[in-house]
């Protein structure tokens, strides 16, 4: 089994109303990739590998800076965002039973303008390229959120009515640039990986990928496969939430980033755009089974946070 590839041309970002026959074809092919797989590739979004490039490149100049000269950025140094800024890699464990996760990130959860970020002379231009990448891929999201309650014969606007705020303060929406540095055999604890095995939080996760393997996916078959980097597409997948929301139609894949194989000292990016309900959104299935209890966002949100940074 693979991932489909759909063709997001009809409804890319710009584009204005279409005929309701194409949304309706786009809606049945986003519905068969989510309910059979759980992960899509998009191509023709609107978002061009040139900027994902662009991202990518600036985010690695961050990575590569001294430790001492990251830690001011420290996620959970933000008063009103603890989401916001760097995480230092083993600090997270997407999957709590593994060692540390391999990797670094940082975080753009707010565009308050009193978040505090690198200035122009640690690196210059870096707050401006997360912020205009983050705008375009909530752009991007909506119009997805939209073909999918469209494909489940719901009111358009029901996904959208509860993401009104990314963001701002009153939503957890996050992007986050990804760096996993080179893998030294003999220093990797065991069971330890690059990325633990996890679902993802909110409701849909945009992934954009560098050429170099490792990320996979869990096929409803129970067997893991690749999810390789295609460039000028946009990989995306359905979070905990969404599967909530739709009483388990759409489903949440587990998913993990391996190490490279022995001897192989490449680096890896990515980067992920976490759609996130409203804080104050209380999600139930649409479908009115009551399959899973209401649960509000933010608290969803928390507990998982705790699983991955440790509970206090």
């Amino acid at each position: 089994m693979k991932i489909p590839v759909v063709d997001f041309e009809a409804y890319r970002i710009g584009a204005g109303d279409i005929p309701a026959e194409r949304l309706q074809n786009l809606g049945e092919e986003l519905k068969a990739a989510f309910t059979e797989v759980g992960f899509v590739y998009l191509k023709n979004t609107g978002i061009d590998q040139q900027e994902v490039d662009a991202v990518m490149d600036i985010s690695k100049k961050f990575f590569l800076l001294p430790d001492e000269v990251k830690k001011p950025f420290c996620r959970s140094s933000v008063a009103n965002n603890p989401n916001h800024g760097w995480v230092s890699s083993e600090t997270e464990r997407l999957n709590p039973r593994r060692a540390g996760d391999l990797k670094e990130a940082f975080n753009t959860s707010s565009l308050n303008p009193d978040v505090k970020w690198p200035s122009q002379e640690v690196i210059g231009g870096f707050r401006e390229r997360q912020v205009s990448f983050f705008l375009h891929c909530k752009d991007l999201s909506l119009r997805v959120l939209r073909v999918m309650a469209l494909s489940l014969d719901l009111d358009a606007d029901l996904f959208l009515s509860k993401h009104r705020l990314i963001g701002s303060e009153g939503n957890g929406s996050t992007l986050r640039t990804l760096y996993y540095p080179p893998v030294r055999a003999e220093v990797v604890k065991e069971g330890q990986l690059r990325c633990g095995e996890h679902s993802d939080y909110g409701t849909i996760t945009l992934v954009f990928q560098s050429q170099e393997g490792g990320l996979q996916v869990l096929s409803r078959s129970g067997e893991f496969i690749s999810a390789p980097s295609i460039p000028g597409t946009v990989l995306i997948n359905i979070a905990d939430l969404m599967q909530r929301w739709t009483g388990d139609i759409f489903i949440s894949a587990i998913h993990r980033v391996l190490l490279p194989p022995p001897g192989d000292l490449s680096t890896r990016q990515s980067l992920a755009f976490f759609v996130q309900p409203d804080d104050e959104a209380v999600i139930t299935c649409c479908d009115g089974s009551d399959k899973y209890p209401p649960v509000k966002s933010v608290d969803y949100l928390m507990d998982r946070f705790r699983d991955s940074y440790g509970r206090k």
